[in-house]
């Protein structure tokens, strides 16, 4: 999507995204090893009763949905960070993941030339069970296709 496409109160969706227990293993291995993101065995005794993701894990995954979503093909070029991050419930093998995205705000900068996006991402599980909720913010480089830039 460009930048143009972004209005306040517009919806995007996506998923589902099926998650492996291989995929939860491999993704904290390498990033975030604590034991009841790695070892399955010693999960099912834990209070989690079972193997969960990171929730790194889960953010990457979020990214990566909004990616192929929005992000794609788009002036997008970075954030200056997240402003709320919420892990809800674990996600766990077998979670069939969906996102929303909700745009809170579009707006250009002061110069004209960066386009800001503030919106709000929720990832659902197959039993509509938020699983992670956060509001960030992204940015577009729209100064070149700008007519009015400097």
């Amino acid at each position: 999507m460009r930048f143009a496409s972004f209005q306040p109160g517009m919806v995007i969706e996506a998923g589902p995204r099926t998650v492996s227990a291989e995929e939860i293993v491999e993704y904290a291995s390498r990033y975030d090893p604590q034991w009841f993101h790695t070892d399955a065995q010693r999960a099912a005794g834990s209070r989690w009763k079972g193997l969960i993701a990171s929730g790194w894990h889960s953010c990457a995954i979020a990214m990566e949905m909004v990616v192929r979503a929005a992000l794609e093909d788009s002036e997008s070029f970075g954030s200056p960070g997240i402003e709320r991050l919420q892990w809800l419930e674990p996600v766990r093998p077998g979670d069939a993941l969906r996102l929303r995205a909700e745009v809170l705000e579009a707006r250009r900068s002061s110069s004209g030339r960066t386009g800001i996006v503030r919106w709000r991402w929720e990832l659902s599980n197959q039993n509509q069970v938020k699983v992670l909720t956060l509001i960030g913010t992204s940015l577009f480089d729209i100064g070149a296709a700008d007519p009015r830039r400097p």
